[in-house]
């Protein structure tokens, strides 16, 4: 919906029984932009072609500015949504009364100390486990749902400290293997180098030090390019141009609308990043130097 902003010349004749070059000669007038003008041009600016449908109506130009409206349509719903949830392991509260909502192009990340459930708490976003209480939601329904749940995992991209790579296997072949997986082919060998490892693609993978592990496991996560995904201390063992390449492959995930969930200790940088710390599991006992203090 628009109107045409006061104070904008508006040019045209609304005229029967004219010809063309009559309207041109004699009926041209100019008209402040007003309600009227814009009841009247409204439909015809939104839609051309019905000048077409009007023969009485011949413009003779147009001089204006066109405003938006605010929209009066509801926005789109939560992707995610996790509904009060809490999470018990070991017979011990790990996660109590979480509320979050994540939309298309979000980020989430999550901090806390070592023990606190971060890795829980993804595990539990990606169906390994069941929330103890409440309810974790895509698009409106329970993943825990058979049916729910087979769509759903195919929108995920798990990333952990277990980097599932066959040290047997080429770097090339580490990638393009899931690629076979996932029935998709062709983004293999741009993913490895974008992350600096297009030297080391016919190598074998036993070759490789941690942070080129880690490089691997992040090319596959683009290779594989699903809209979720979930990432448990994606930095370590990274260096500082690692740390970049990620933080530029999370940020350039988000423009296409894609999710994203963090759980780290070391920063990265993360625009416009919602951010959870989790409370630490078991306080820490105090030992004489607090008692010093």
């Amino acid at each position: 919906m628009g109107l045409i902003s006061p104070g904008g010349n508006l040019h045209f004749c609304y005229k029967t029984g004219l010809s063309k070059e009559e309207k041109k000669e004699n009926q041209t007038f100019d008209c402040e932009a007003s309600v009227e003008a814009a009841c009247f041009l409204s439909p015809l600016l939104l839609k051309p072609e019905l000048l077409l449908r009007r023969p009485e109506v011949h413009i003779i130009g147009l001089n204006f500015t066109f405003i938006s409206l605010p929209s009066t349509t509801r926005p789109p719903p939560p992707r995610i949504l996790l509904n009060n949830v809490s999470c018990m392991r070991n017979a011990q509260i790990v996660l109590r009364d979480i509320n979050v909502s994540i939309h298309d192009g979000s980020a989430l990340v999550l901090t806390g100390a070592n023990g606190s459930g971060k890795t829980t708490f993804l595990r539990m976003l990606a169906g390994f486990s069941r929330p103890s209480a409440g309810e974790v939601l895509w698009n409106g329904h329970d993943i825990q749902s058979g049916g729910v749940f087979q769509q759903y995992k195919l929108q995920l991209n798990w990333m952990s400290l277990k980097d599932a790579i066959k040290d047997r296997l080429t770097v090339l072949e580490n990638v393009q293997w899931f690629e076979v997986l996932e029935g998709k082919i062709g983004k293999s060998e741009g993913a490895l180098e974008l992350m600096g490892l297009g030297r080391l693609m016919n190598e074998k993978a036993r070759m490789l030090s941690m942070g080129q592990r880690k490089r691997l496991q992040l090319a596959r996560l683009l290779a594989i390019d699903r809209p979720i995904w979930l990432l448990d201390e994606p930095s370590v063992a990274l260096d500082a141009e690692g740390v970049r390449l990620l933080e530029y492959i999370i940020a350039e995930h988000r423009k296409k609308g894609g999710i994203v969930f963090v759980a780290t200790h070391l920063p990265i940088e993360i625009e416009d990043a919602m951010s959870l710390r989790l409370p630490q599991r078991f306080p820490r006992r105090k030992t004489m130097l607090d008692l010093v203090h």
